[in-house]
């Protein structure tokens, strides 16, 4: 699945092809995608100017001239595709300027999209009950440290929580424990100040060193050029089962499940 580095390269991607232009035709050529495309989707964006394009979590959006947002979610395999050579059976959307095309490509389709009045952003469903951005200035350690009080739950899937934190997949969760050395079983509520002191710059530093290599590119994904990230060639314990750590001479990366999703990572370096 895209995860935030991932979203966060598409939206770059696209705005700068987009950003400014007026859209002159929007063609479906589908009902749905894991939802029906909004009723009034094609009658608003056609003709409607590109103000700015952003990213909450692991959605995309588009910000028109007409006080309304186009919010995208790429699911499993989704893709936009800027001025393909040719179709795919699986471009679902397609988004027309006087210059580019843009075609949105998700052959499991467990992607949406969604349309949202812009000043209604905040208090969408989806957005409502989210934390902070971890690229944002809200995420401190010391919020952390507060919103982590008391539980029992793992720090893994505390992280995972889209309420405590929003946007962060396995992959970077995975990482950035790893390089803050705490183990992912351990309470969230136990892990320390000075640990979370570590842990929230390795948090940012892992997602935007992602985003710099264009993502990680996992089965499907590739940016909306067609090129594909190169981050996975960076991690340290994803993926990397029985593999000695690269900081332990001692360690060797373990797997190990939580909440239905794997984890890795070190015994010997992550307390």
């Amino acid at each position: 699945m895209p995860e935030l580095p991932e979203v966060e390269t598409t939206v770059r991607g696209l705005a700068r092809f987009l950003e400014g232009q007026r859209i002159t035709r929007v063609t479906l050529n589908r009902p749905d995608m894991r939802r029906p495309f909004p009723p009034d989707l094609v009658q608003t964006m056609t003709g409607a100017t590109v103000t700015s394009l952003g990213r909450r979590a692991k959605y995309g959006m588009l910000h028109t001239d007409r006080e309304r947002t186009m919010v995208f979610h790429l699911g499993m395999s989704g893709r936009w595709r800027i001025d393909p050579a040719e179709a795919d059976k699986h471009d679902h959307c397609v988004i027309e300027t006087r210059n580019h095309r843009f075609a949105l490509c998700d052959p499991r389709r467990f992607g949406w999209v969604d349309l949202v009045s812009t000043d209604q952003l905040d208090s969408w469903p989806s957005f409502a009950a989210m934390g902070p951005e971890p690229l944002g200035p809200e995420l401190t350690p010391q919020y952390l440290r507060s919103a982590l009080k008391g539980r029992a739950q793992a720090i893994k899937l505390c992280l995972l929580d889209q309420r405590i934190v929003a946007g962060l997949g396995n992959i970077y969760v995975c990482e950035a424990l790893h390089r803050a050395r705490i183990h992912p079983r351990k309470a969230g509520g136990k892990v320390t100040l000075p640990q979370l002191e570590r842990l929230v710059p390795l948090i940012r530093e892992v997602l935007e060193t992602s985003i710099r290599d264009g993502g990680s590119t996992l089965r499907d994904y590739a940016a909306p050029d067609g090129e594909l990230g190169y981050f996975a060639t960076r991690f340290l314990v994803y993926g990397r089962e029985g593999e000695a750590c690269q900081r332990e001479d001692d360690g060797t990366i373990r797997r190990i499940v939580q909440g239905g999703r794997s984890t890795w990572f070190c015994p010997r370096c992550q307390r």
